[in-house]
């Protein structure tokens, strides 16, 4: 039962004709979790990506047609769904433990991508994920957050429609339980980040406010680290169809250029 190591592998059916995926459980601290993994069907020396979901549960679910069209612009990408999601053992945890599900999916990655280049690309909730894969990981080549969480006690500050689950799910309020909360935040421990970050974020957001963009940014430069920001003035948490394929290309490029 080694973090990463494969259990179980079935093909699953792919909307991109050049794209083959594949569902993949495999182990993460003893527990049996799921995630999606796109290969280019053409062999080559790709480059990875692991790609951090946003939302909880059923919410913000992995999509195939996502992950297959980063796969068809030249990586592997592999997608953990997080424990407790789509049959997985475990509950999902909003960035607890289940944060060593994308740790362990780095693992899972490498076992499918002959390049040594990983980058993380997180949507959302997926952020704080990167966040802490990035810090705890060691072989990761570059970071794009895009509308991400930086802070769950922020969000649940901002978020008033999310507080129900947010104190089911980690145990109180930050007033009652704040060691929960200040054990999900990745802020305190951005010295041991490594790797360029590239942050995406819509201003207009609502969903996961530009403070939290913001906040990260601010944190990155205090610490020297390498930052950059594309900032969008009039979009909110989702991008409309051509500019989110050309904002995706452009952050793949970003990716490569590493």
């Amino acid at each position: 039962m080694v973090n990463g190591d494969i259990f179980f592998k079935r093909v699953y059916p792919s909307p991109n004709p050049h794209v083959q995926l594949t569902e993949i459980t495999y182990w993460s601290e003893g527990l049996l979790v799921k995630g999606m993994l796109a290969e280019p069907i053409v062999d080559g020396n790709y480059e990875g990506i692991l790609y951090l979901r946003g939302g909880i549960q059923s919410i913000g679910m992995v999509r195939p047609a996502r992950i297959a069209q980063f796969a068809s612009q030249g990586f592997v990408v592999f997608a953990p769904y997080y424990r407790g999601n789509r049959g997985g053992q475990g509950k999902d945890e909003f960035a607890g433990a289940d944060r060593y599900d994308a740790i362990a999916g780095v693992d899972v990655l490498k076992k499918y991508c002959s390049s040594q280049r990983i980058h993380l690309y997180a949507f959302s909730r997926g952020g704080i994920m990167a966040l802490w894969t990035a810090i705890k990981r060691e072989d990761i080549t570059s970071l794009v957050t895009w509308g991400g969480v930086s802070d769950v006690e922020l969000t649940y500050k901002e978020r008033v429609d999310m507080r129900r689950m947010m104190k089911r799910v980690i145990g109180g309020t930050p007033s009652r339980v704040p060691e929960n909360y200040e054990a999900r935040s990745a802020l305190k421990h951005l010295d041991e980040l490594t790797i360029p970050v590239l942050i995406i974020h819509g201003e207009l957001d609502d969903h996961v406010q530009l403070s939290h963009a913001q906040l990260l940014e601010n944190a990155l430069k205090k610490q020297s680290k390498k930052v950059e920001t594309w900032y969008y003035p009039d979009l909110n948490h989702y991008f409309p169809g051509q500019l989110n394929q050309e904002v995706v290309a452009a952050a793949l490029q970003w990716m490569k250029a590493q």
